[in-house]
């Protein structure tokens, strides 16, 4: 069993930035993924980045590359996403999710196991 806790998430103007945690505990194993997705009232849960926790491998979806980066302190067990030059489209709930894997898994929402609760992002205009 894993467990996550999302924290960081708030209120910002566009072009502002803002850093997410994940705070996993329980079992932890290098060969396993780390991933943030995130989601809006409507749509579907999309995957927006991910780290390999053994090597640092790591994924980002086109639509935030270049803006947003994701990391990691396995001494603090703790993933981070560091979003900058934020947008209103980046409004959403942001979920921290966690699989034991080989290689980072397709960000899709079947191939992920453990999930945290969320935490809100705001972007006004």
């Amino acid at each position: 069993q894993v467990q996550l806790v999302e924290s960081g998430g708030g209120s910002v103007q566009a072009g502002g930035s803002l850093r997410l945690s994940c705070a996993a505990s329980g079992n932890l194993y290098s060969s396993m993924s780390m991933g943030w997705f995130r989601q809006t009232p409507g749509k579907e849960r999309e995957g927006v980045a991910a780290i390999y926790r053994d090597d640092g491998r790591t994924y980002i979806t086109d639509s935030v590359k270049g803006r947003f980066t994701i990391s990691q302190d396995n001494a603090k067990d703790t993933v981070y996403l560091q979003m900058d030059t934020l947008k209103p489209e980046d409004t959403a709930m942001y979920y921290c999710a966690a699989h034991y894997s080989q290689t980072i898994p397709p960000m899709t929402l079947s191939r992920w196991r453990y999930w945290g609760q969320g935490t809100q992002v705001t972007v006004s205009s």
